[in-house]
């Protein structure tokens, strides 16, 4: 068998081979052993080495495709000049319209019958997104007059829970149909704070990636 003596360059090889599997097979058709047949002779060790299941791979392919994103979400949360609300809209359209969303929504299972990675992602919503992104955005916004509540942690957390698990066609299992619904609901629901961050075009953004989904569940 052949052997990588260099960790890391295992480790991007294995994300490599799984990434583009997972693209042309689907996440649910893309066996362990269809990743270890396609590491040019390394063992089902070197997999093993770094992670624990195909669900492991799924979420460290998906960390290093946003990782990018996930910067220019901060630089936006920081940047000087807007309004909390004018963030909140910016941070939601460039979440949605990045490129690597078309990417992350080909790849992606059906987590309906993956309990594990759905409390990964409510994990992650309440832990990291919330806290980091979403709650500095509220709380400037209550600072400058753009966005009134009276509790901007729980605020932060209804925001980002109703945007990347309710209406997360990846849980629900969502046409494009239904997925426009709950955007118009969750539109909304936000006019009904004052923010009136969901314009047409997200809604047709976020119709679109539902579509993806669908064609290649």
């Amino acid at each position: 068998m052949a052997r990588n003596k260099h960790p890391e360059e295992t480790f991007n090889l294995i994300l490599d081979v799984a990434f583009r599997l997972f693209m042309e097979k689907g996440y649910e058709h893309t066996s362990i052993q269809d990743i270890i047949d396609h590491l040019g002779g390394l063992s089902k060790g070197a997999i093993y080495h770094h992670f624990k299941s195909k669900e492991e791979i799924l979420v460290a392919v998906t960390d290093r495709m946003t990782e990018e994103s996930n910067r220019i979400l901060s630089e936006i949360r920081d940047r000087a000049g807007l309004t909390g609300k004018e963030k909140l809209k910016m941070i939601f359209k460039e979440s949605i319209f990045r490129p690597v969303q078309d990417d992350i929504f080909t790849v992606a299972p059906d987590l309906s019958g993956n309990p594990k990675l759905i409390f990964s992602i409510l994990r992650e919503t309440v832990d990291v997104a919330a806290p980091d992104y979403i709650l500095p955005i509220v709380e400037q916004g209550i600072a400058d007059g753009s966005i009134q509540t009276d509790y901007p942690a729980e605020l932060a957390e209804l925001i980002i829970l109703a945007a990347n698990v309710w209406m997360n066609p990846m849980i629900f299992d969502n046409s494009a149909d239904e997925a426009y619904r709950k955007f118009m609901v969750f539109r909304q629901m936000m006019q009904g704070f004052g923010l009136d961050i969901v314009d047409d075009e997200l809604l047709a953004r976020l119709q679109e990636l539902a579509s993806i989904y669908q064609r290649n569940k």
